[in-house]
């Protein structure tokens, strides 16, 4: 798990690559429409389609003469769960707990400390 966890996060820290997953989830492209608003040559489009394809974030395949990428749909659920991990806790109401603490540890008589 950590180093599947490792390669999607790494993929991800890179802006381009997260524009070009922005990009796939409009549909299906070819390599060449995927390298085409970017500002770079195709052999580096290339090399950041590597680096979402070993991560499991898209996959590729040759139709004919041309290579397609494709959004894998499920591959960001590992990270997610990851990431909502840090999510479970609610934040901690100081006065709330305070006022339950008081109540809990008053007298036997029942009334709360003032």
């Amino acid at each position: 798990m950590t180093a599947r966890l490792d390669a999607t996060f790494a993929a991800l820290g890179d802006p381009t690559r997260r524009r070009i997953l922005s990009m796939l989830l409009e549909d299906d492209m070819a390599v060449t429409d995927v390298a085409e608003p970017f500002e770079m040559s195709l052999a580096a489009i290339s090399k950041h389609l590597a680096v979402l394809t070993n991560a499991g974030l898209i996959s590729q395949e040759k139709r004919g003469r041309v290579k397609w990428c494709k959004l894998e749909p499920d591959a960001l659920r590992e990270a997610t769960i990851w990431m909502q991990s840090f999510g479970l806790f609610e934040p901690v109401n100081l006065d709330a707990f305070e006022r339950f603490l008081e109540a809990e540890l008053s007298p036997a008589t029942g009334a709360p400390n003032e």
